[in-house]
């Protein structure tokens, strides 16, 4: 059986929350610092992952608001951003999920679904221009839609951000 949760369906084999976490108070204050001006309007339209949007030529640039943008201070020394955002149109009660091309339901944290119980986004995308005075910068591409919500940047820095050692064994 299929059950509608906003603009997602709930597929077999899923499991809801008991109380939707976005109907609950907030623990923490997040500010969103900017937003994402992208190619992607409309969520089936949108790329999965940021390979798919590399792939599919999405670049794309962040909007980073007039009081946060001293922040972007020595910024322009990596090559590439670590951008977490805020998924607002994900559902938020979701805690385990079967994906389309998955054999099995998985729990949300053994996932890379925007569906969590805190839709935090995370992209690592090439900043290829930052204008401290206009707030900008420009990405090789993105996998949100546009307007999506900014809650920080980090640079990306390879000797600590990488690791070759790493493994995840996918699973149909």
């Amino acid at each position: 059986m299929t059950v509608r949760t906003g603009m997602f369906e709930q597929r077999e084999g899923e499991k809801a929350l008991a109380e939707d976490p976005a109907a609950m108070p907030g623990d923490g204050h997040i500010v969103f610092i900017g937003r994402i001006c992208s190619p992607w309007t409309a969520r089936e339209d949108c790329p999965k992952n940021m390979s798919a949007a590399r792939a599919k030529g999405g670049g794309a640039t962040i909007e980073i608001g007039a009081a946060y943008r001293p922040g972007l201070l020595g910024l322009a020394r990596a090559s590439h951003v670590v951008i977490l955002t805020w998924l607002q149109h994900a559902p938020r009660n979701l805690i385990v999920q079967k994906p389309r091309h998955a054999a099995d339901a998985k729990g949300v944290f053994a996932l890379r679904s925007p569906a969590r119980p805190n839709p935090v986004g995370l992209h690592i995308a090439r900043l290829l221009t930052l204008d401290m005075e206009a707030g900008t910068l420009a990405l090789d591409a993105i996998d949100v839609l546009d307007g999506t919500p900014v809650i920080d940047l980090k640079p990306y820095i390879p000797d600590v951000d990488a690791y070759p050692d790493a493994i995840f064994e996918r699973s149909k």
